[in-house]
């Protein structure tokens, strides 16, 4: 299992370089919105970071419907925004695409990145992130998710895939 707290300081040191004075960081939810609030905070930002829900884009919607997960919050303007994307787990890509469609729907951003904690391959869209703390594998019937605990640690789990 990695170990999340030292994956969420490479990722802190990775985003410190991707940092333009212009940036505006999002955090997908849900483990990438605890990422973003963290990393604004450890990175002395001012304001509030965006926290962006894939959910009324997602392809499989029908099935899945609408999730207990924080809405779309943007506080800042997104035509001209350089936004750089924040989330737990990269894996097919279709989360990725799903928020691009939901960040279009406020604006057109001049940039979009996208920085991650683990890149665990396996992509179905041609999507890739600019900064991965870590790249590993798992199999098609597992999951990886971001936990966080009460006092803000954060911690991986595998859980079996829903098919």
């Amino acid at each position: 299992m990695p170990d999340a707290e030292a994956l969420y300081t490479e990722l802190l040191a990775g985003v410190k370089k991707l940092l333009r004075a212009d940036t505006r960081l999002v955090g997908i939810t849900s483990g990438g919105a605890w990422l973003v609030e963290r990393l604004q905070k450890d990175l002395g930002l001012s304001g509030s970071p965006g926290i962006i829900s894939s959910a009324m884009h997602r392809d499989d919607f029908a099935k899945r419907g609408m999730t207990a997960s924080a809405q779309t919050t943007l506080p800042f303007e997104i035509d001209g925004a350089d936004v750089l994307l924040l989330d737990d787990v990269l894996y097919t890509g279709r989360t990725i695409r799903a928020v691009l469609n939901e960040l279009f729907d406020f604006g057109r951003p001049a940039c979009v990145r996208l920085a991650v904690m683990v890149d665990r391959g396996g992509r179905q869209l041609p999507v890739a992130a600019d900064f991965a703390a870590a790249r590993f594998t798992l199999p098609d019937t597992r999951l990886l998710a971001l936990a966080r605990d009460d006092d803000g640690r954060l911690r991986f789990h595998v859980e079996e895939a829903q098919g």
